[in-house]
């Protein structure tokens, strides 16, 4: 049996990554994340237990990881960006009152009609209001 870093090195290969340490280390964060951690929470949290890890490269390692579709930015209220995993492909929404961003399962194959004859290579749906601890 694989263990979860054999497996996140796979998976980052598959996908054309160098799967170094740090990288590795970055994936299975986000990876065992529910908070949709921003760049400075991915280094705050993983720092301590890798000191040679910088802000700088866990900024490269996001980047390339959206840049690569692994990795997509969740913008809330133009503050610092939060990032997620693209897999499986998910909705998102931000309570206004206590700031949780909730990952919401989607029906992703069918677009509305209005987009009937459009090219869609990604979608990405973002809901804000209050969650039920808010309300």
């Amino acid at each position: 049996m694989k263990t979860n870093v054999a497996r996140s090195d796979a998976y980052l290969r598959q996908k054309g990554i160098k799967a170094s340490f740090q990288r590795v280390s970055i994936f299975d964060y986000l990876h065992n994340t529910t908070a949709h951690p921003s760049v400075s929470q991915i280094f705050s949290d993983l720092h301590p237990n890798i000191p040679s890890l910088s802000r700088a490269t866990v900024y490269n390692t996001i980047n390339l990881f959206v840049e690569k579709k692994i990795a997509i930015p969740v913008q809330v209220d133009g503050v610092e960006a939060r990032y997620d995993l693209a897999e499986p492909q998910h909705a998102h929404f931000h309570c206004a009152t206590c700031g949780t961003i909730y990952d919401i399962p989607v029906e992703m194959g069918h677009a509305p009609k209005s987009l009937e004859g459009f090219e869609i290579h990604e979608a990405q749906l973002h809901y804000k209001g209050l969650c039920p601890s808010c309300r």
